[in-house]
């Protein structure tokens, strides 16, 4: 499995660029396994950024717990209805199985034959001496198997119940015992003996084996022909061509048909408790159109291995990928207040700056490393700086980030005022997205003095569209904030142009009368010089909350 770099949900550019630069920085110097990813879709902005980058964008991956297709063997051998014993033991040797998939023409599965299922084919009924003869099978097989040839054969691919009798007895003890049985079943086999052939030739019994590499005489052929006796010729001795024709047995009767199979895209949390119920020793995983994709075996399902990630951009699980919990965290990098529910079972590099831009760490271990990013990753990591920043103006941004871009623009091909310009002017939420789309834009969720709530954040160029839809808006958050369970959602909507934000609530208590800013309408606030979410939204908000 490949090393998953993710920044949180509802990514924003900095998230975004991040993760593909980090990725790339690591497959560059410690990890050729990195592959950057995300749990949503990126917002237009973002779109903008890898459009004139030429990079394409992470890897969509909304839940990290391995999916069944993830763990099972996709290289899996398998039988068929009408295979013989020895094809299917052969399969299940050279894949070092002990069970495999039986699958129809269209890979669609039947059952599962085991080990023990093809040793019940040579034992069962042994104290029937008719039923212990028994092999069901047609001549074709049985001369496969024996890796043979016919002197004369008759409907060689008709299924027949076949008495298998060996002629090592006397030729008048042998008549007699043979006549005993019916003719058109009867399986003689026997060496280089006429006085065996003979009789089993005038009884018209359906085959003859003849062993030891002998051949019938061209007479004794002849009378096969006229009494229309088929005549195999086996290369072993008879007490291993017995053996062989036992193994030439078709599979059908002890295939286990009430099998259970896995979806291929379950993931094994959800699987594991019919896998722990069953006694199978192996699980088909079909696809959805229900055709075979592998082979899982219990232990690997009930033990899956965990996923490996780097978490860019946050250091929460409420922010993280689903399945993030039960994953391995290797590495954090990030620019964020610690949150809580992180542990790692072992010592882990942890990365988190008071910083403006999760990409200026980024950039920073590039140039610690000595290595120099390519001019799309370069304008990559330039354009989350200028994102989180708004170009070096929020209060966030510190000397580190301004050298860092200073470092990057002239990697980038790109004269950055002018791009920033445009960076900003391009995908406006409030003109392209629905109401919840632009709650989900760039979404964080926090608790707060055991309040829990979420804060959206977008950028506009002055807040003309703001004003028009603030009604939708609002009750987006109230819809929002109801369906996810939160004691209340907020948008901040910040001006690049002004560097000025209006905060927007689904629910004000008695608390906010305390928040030193003008009051606009019912839960809408101006909010001068504010622009940043986590270095002044946030601790306003949680001194706000305690205070209540």
């Amino acid at each position: 499995m490949s090393l998953l770099v993710f920044g949180h949900r509802n990514p924003d550019t900095d998230a975004i660029c991040s993760a593909l630069a980090y990725a790339d920085f690591l497959r560059r110097s410690t990890r050729p396994d990195a592959v950057a990813a995300c749990c949503g879709p990126p917002n237009q902005r973002t779109e903008f950024v890898l459009r004139r980058a030429g990079l394409p964008a992470p890897r969509l991956v909304m839940d990290v717990r391995p999916q069944v297709e993830d763990i099972c063997r996709r290289e899996v051998v398998t039988a068929s209805l009408g295979d013989s014993f020895h094809v299917a033991y052969q399969r299940m040797k050279e894949g070092d199985l002990r069970a495999i998939p039986v699958v129809d023409p269209h890979r669609r599965v039947v059952g599962v034959l085991s080990v023990l299922d093809l040793m019940d084919l040579f034992f069962r009924d042994s104290g029937d001496a008719i039923r212990a003869r028994t092999v069901a099978t047609n001549l074709q097989t049985m001369c496969e198997v024996l890796g043979g040839s016919f002197q004369h054969a008759l409907d060689p691919e008709q299924r027949d119940e076949l008495l298998v009798m060996v002629g090592a007895m006397s030729a008048e003890g042998f008549t007699e015992r043979m006549e005993a049985y019916p003719n058109h079943r009867l399986v003689v086999v026997c060496g280089d003996r006429p006085t065996i052939q003979l009789p089993a030739i005038e009884h018209g019994v359906r085959a003859l084996v003849i062993t030891g590499g002998f051949k019938l005489s061209a007479g004794l052929v002849e009378l096969a022909k006229a009494r229309k006796v088929s005549v195999v010729l086996s290369p072993f001795d008879t007490v291993n061509t017995t053996l062989r024709l036992k193994s030439s047995q078709f599979i059908d009767p002890v295939v286990e048909t009430g099998v259970l199979t896995l979806p291929a895209k379950a993931t094994a949390a959800e699987v594991r408790g019919a896998v722990e119920r069953s006694t199978q020793p192996v699980f088909p995983v079909v696809g959805d159109d229900g055709g075979l994709v592998g082979l899982a075996f219990k232990s690997d399902l009930l033990n899956p291995p965990r996923p490996q990630l780097v978490l860019v951009d946050h250091n929460e699980f409420g922010q993280a990928v689903a399945g993030a919990d039960e994953a391995e965290i290797v590495e954090v990098l990030d620019h964020h207040r610690l949150g809580g529910g992180l542990k790692s079972t072992q010592p882990i590099r942890f990365v988190n700056e008071p910083v403006g831009s999760t990409c200026t760490l980024v950039a920073r271990q590039f140039r610690g490393a000595g290595l120099e990013p390519d001019q799309a990753v370069a304008l990559c990591m330039a354009s989350g700086i200028i994102s989180d920043t708004l170009h070096l103006r929020s209060p966030t941004t510190t000397d580190v980030d301004r050298d860092m871009l200073a470092w990057l623009e002239p990697l980038c091909g790109q004269d950055l005022v002018a791009y920033a310009r445009e960076f900003f002017e391009v995908g406006s939420a409030l003109r392209s997205k629905a109401p919840a789309e632009v709650i989900r834009e760039d979404c964080k969720e926090f608790t707060e003095h055991s309040v829990r709530f979420s804060i959206s954040q977008i950028e506009e160029m002055g807040f003309e569209l703001f004003w028009e839809r603030k009604d939708d808006l609002r009750q987006a958050l109230e819809e929002f904030a109801r369906r996810q369970g939160l004691d209340f959602s907020a948008l901040l909507v910040t001006d690049v142009v002004s560097n000025g934000s209006v905060l927007l609530l689904s629910r004000e208590s008695e608390a906010w009368e305390e928040i030193n800013y003008p009051r606009l309408d019912r839960g809408l606030y101006e909010l001068r010089n504010v622009v940043s979410r986590k270095k002044q939204l946030l601790p306003l908000v949680s001194q706000v909350l305690a205070g209540r």
